[in-house]
């Protein structure tokens, strides 16, 4: 399991630029992203370096700040790589919430962030099933 910060947003110019000026300027890194957003708000959710002073620095900058358990899940770099989790999943029915690409690479594998609604079920299935996922301390040094 990884941490993943979520940061509410008011769907406002400016908004996302101050979130991610407040982040660089504690000199932290982010790592992968992805902003689900209405008319009126948006949920932004981040990998980042260093989780714990990533939620600490913003909640110090007056944003409403979260911390959720999430897995970053090896796949291969390939057509079809994604696919041949999903189904994986699907077979054994696993529910995805929301799932999202991160910026590198592990070796020769993409990665891909998921929210899972059980995630001792799902890292449990992985493991008998030989699909690789990175540890939150290996996640966060890529």
């Amino acid at each position: 399991m990884a941490k993943q910060i979520s940061v509410f947003l008011e769907n406002k110019a400016g908004r996302l630029s101050h979130v991610t000026r407040v982040l660089g300027t504690a000199g932290i890194n982010i790592r992968a992203l992805s902003i689900a957003d209405t008319s009126d708000f948006g949920i932004l959710r981040l990998i980042v370096n260093d989780p714990d002073r990533a939620y600490q620095v913003l909640k110090e900058n007056g944003f409403t700040v979260s911390e959720t358990d999430v897995l970053a899940v090896q796949v291969s770099d390939s057509p079809g790589g994604l696919a041949a989790v999903l189904e994986q999943m699907h077979e054994d029915n696993l529910n995805i919430e929301y799932l999202y690409a991160f910026i590198g690479t592990s070796g020769d594998d993409a990665l891909v962030i998921l929210k899972v609604e059980d995630s001792k079920k799902t890292t449990e299935i992985f493991r008998q099933k030989g699909i690789k996922f990175l540890e939150e301390t290996q996640l966060y040094r890529l």
